[in-house]
């Protein structure tokens, strides 16, 4: 018989967008399945413009938006995840900031991880070739498994 490989600590990849809802029960799966610690990773793409905005908006206003941003994202990780991870599940929750494949990758293999599960959006066509996909540029850069779930939409085509 053979045994599945055992993974300890999967990393969750989310943009808060519906397919990565959908993505999370996988890995959440996975995590439960193999008594893991689950991380669920949050990359805030960074503006290149935002070091001038800053400086034009005043500290003060730079603030109250950073602080607006951390609720949201507090709100979105409660609310999509968190409340559904049942007791006992070890989790983290990682924010970081900078370009989401890089930052993926950078924490994987800083944490050592097992395996990384993300969604894809299902851009095809000319919105692909010029906004790319995460998904895509993880998987080719990536010494880790990959559990790369495709949009849900397209699953469910007859």
């Amino acid at each position: 018989m053979i045994e599945y490989p055992k993974y300890k600590k999967v990393l969750f990849c989310t943009d808060f967008s519906e397919n990565s809802d959908y993505a999370f029960e996988f890995a959440y799966g996975i995590a439960k399945r193999d008594e893991g610690l689950l991380y669920i990773l949050h990359v805030i793409p960074r503006n290149p413009q935002q070091a001038l905005v800053e400086g034009l908006i005043g500290d003060e206003i730079v603030e109250k938006v950073q602080k607006n941003l951390q609720e949201d994202l507090d709100n979105n990780y409660q609310e999509r995840y968190v409340k559904k991870i049942e007791n006992g599940l070890r989790y983290e929750i990682i924010t970081k900031s900078g370009r989401e494949d890089d930052e993926i990758l950078k924490f994987a293999k800083d944490e050592k991880v097992d395996i990384i599960v993300l969604g894809t959006h299902g851009k095809t066509g000319i919105e692909h070739v010029f906004f790319g996909s995460v998904a895509e540029k993880v998987l080719r850069h990536s010494p880790f498994p990959l559990f790369v779930i495709p949009c849900k939409k397209k699953i469910e085509r007859p």
